[in-house]
C-alpha cells in the first residue's frame, strides 16, 4: 500500500512538471517522437501548448506597439537666429557707502555744549552736528588781538624813531648806530605782528573746530555722547558715524576670464550695472576694477556707483548684481528650452524637412535669460525642437504642432 501512495505520488509531480514546463515539453515531444502530436491533443491540460492563444495575442500586441512606435509625435519648432545678444555676468556682491566718515573731535580735552542731530538723521552737507566749549578758545582770541594791538602801536612808534634818526644822520647831528638800532627795532615789532597774527589764525581756527558740521550728505548713525560729556582726540569711539547713501557703492567680484571682455566694454564706454534688492532694482555704472586678480579665489574685485536716491541699498546688504555690457560679435541663438542634457554633453533636436529630427550635439557658449548662445552645432535658420524632445530619438519621425496641441498631447 505504501509503495502504490509514493508510485502515484511520483507520478503527479512528474505530471505536475510537465504541465508547467507544457510550453517546453510539447513542442519538443511533437518534434522527436513522430505520432505524439495527435495522443497530446487529447490530454486536455497538454492541447493549449499545441496551439497557445497567450502567445498570440502577446505578438499581436506587440505589432501594435510596433505600429504605434512609428507614429508621428507632436512637436514645437523654433528657428535659430543670429543676434548681438549683450553679455551679462551675474554675481553676488555688497552695498557700501559712497563715503563713511567718522566724525571726531579736533580740540583735546573739551566738553560737548550741544547735540543738534538725532541719532539716524538725515543731514545735508554743512548742517551743525555738535558744538564744543568755546570759552577758552574765545579768551585767548581776545588776548592774541590786544597784543596785535600792542604790536601795531610798537611799528608806529619804531617808524617814527626811524624818521628822527635818519634826519638826524643826515645833518651829521647823529649817529649811525642810533639810526641802525632804530631800524632793527621797527623790523622786530613787524616780525612780533606777523606772528601774533598767525597765532589769531591759529585759534580762529580751533575756535571754527568748536562747531562741528557734516562733511558730505548722508545719514548719521549711533551717537553716544551726550551734552556735557568730556572729548578728546585719543578717544577709541567716534562721535558718531556719517554714511553717504547716495550714490552707493555696489562691490562684486567677477571671474578673471571675463576680466579682459570688461576692460574692453569700458573702453567703449560706461558698463551698466543692475543691482537687485528685495523687488528693486537700481541701474549704475561700473567706476573702478582692481588691479590685482585674487589668486585664492581666481576673481577681481569690481565696484559700482548706483544712484540711491530713495536709500533703497542700505550700507552692507547682500545684492543680486547683473554687469550688462553689449556684445559686438553676431552668434547663434536657439529657445534655451531646445538644449537638452546628456551624457556626452549638450544637444538639440534639429527638424528635418518637417517630417523627421536629427540629434546634433551643440556648444553652448552662456545663456542670456530665454536664449541659448551657441558656438557650434546649429546654422541661422534651422528649426530646433522647443516642446516634445523628451519623446524623442534620433531619427524619430515628428508632425509640427501648435504649443497648445503638443502640451495636450504630452
Amino acid at each position: 500500500m505504501k509503495r502504490l501512495f509514493n508510485i502515484i505520488l511520483i507520478l503527479a509531480l512528474v505530471g505536475g512538471l510537465i504541465w508547467w514546463q507544457r510550453g517546453t515539453v510539447v513542442p519538443w515531444a511533437v518534434k522527436t517522437l513522430p505520432g505524439s502530436e495527435a495522443y497530446i491533443a487529447k490530454v486536455p491540460f497538454l492541447a493549449d501548448a499545441l496551439n497557445p492563444p497567450k502567445a498570440e495575442a502577446q505578438a499581436a500586441a506587440e505589432g501594435g506597439r510596433s505600429r504605434r512606435s512609428n507614429a508621428p509625435i507632436p512637436v514645437v519648432l523654433a528657428a535659430a537666429e543670429t543676434k548681438q545678444l549683450p553679455i551679462v555676468i551675474d554675481a553676488v556682491g555688497t552695498a557700501t557707502p559712497y563715503a563713511s566718515i567718522q566724525i571726531r573731535t579736533r580740540i583735546d580735552n573739551t566738553a560737548v555744549t550741544s547735540v543738534r542731530i538725532a541719532e539716524g538723521a538725515e543731514v545735508k552737507q554743512g548742517d551743525i552736528l555738535f558744538t564744543l566749549d568755546d570759552r577758552t578758545i574765545k579768551a585767548q582770541i581776545s588776548q592774541i588781538e590786544a597784543q596785535i594791538a600792542k604790536d601795531q602801536a610798537q611799528i608806529a612808534q619804531s617808524q617814527i624813531d626811524l624818521t628822527r634818526a635818519n634826519d638826524l644822520f643826515s645833518r651829521n647831528a647823529g649817529a649811525a648806530t642810533t639810526r641802525d638800532t632804530a631800524a632793527t627795532a621797527l623790523k622786530m615789532s613787524q616780525a612780533q605782528l606777523q606772528a601774533d597774527e598767525a597765532s589769531l589764525a591759529s585759534a580762529q581756527a580751533t575756535l571754527d573746530y568748536t562747531v562741528i558740521r557734516a562733511p558730505v550728505p548722508g545719514r548719521i548713525g549711533s551717537i553716544p555722547v551726550k551734552p556735557g560729556s568730556t572729548v578728546r582726540t585719543s578717544d577709541s569711539a567716534p562721535l558718531a558715524t556719517l554714511n553717504q547713501l547716495d550714490p552707493a557703492v555696489a562691490a562684486f567680484s567677477i571671474p578673471q576670464d571675463r576680466v579682459s571682455d570688461l576692460r574692453e566694454a569700458m573702453t567703449r564706454g560706461p558698463v551698466r550695472v543692475d543691482v537687485t534688492t528685495g523687488k528693486h532694482t537700481l541701474s549704475g555704472a561700473v567706476t573702478f576694477i582692481e588691479n590685482t586678480i585674487d589668486p585664492s579665489t581666481g576673481t577681481l574685485l569690481v565696484k559700482a556707483d548706483i544712484p540711491n536716491g530713495e536709500e533703497l541699498l542700505w550700507a552692507g546688504a547682500f545684492v543680486n548684481v547683473e554687469v550688462i555690457f553689449p556684445n559686438t560679435m553676431s552668434q547663434v541663438v536657439v529657445p534655451n528650452a531646445a538644449v537638452q542634457i546628456g551624457q556626452k554633453g549638450n544637444y538639440v533636436f534639429v527638424a528635418k524637412d518637417g517630417k523627421s529630427v536629427e540629434l546634433r550635439p551643440v556648444q553652448v557658449a552662456r545663456v542670456a535669460g530665454s536664449d541659448a548662445v551657441l558656438t557650434s552645432g546649429v546654422q541661422n535658420g534651422e528649426q530646433v525642437v522647443v516642446d516634445g524632445a523628451l519623446r524623442l530619438v534620433d531619427g524619430a519621425i515628428i508632425s509640427v504642432a501648435s504649443p497648445d496641441a503638443a502640451a495636450k498631447s504630452s
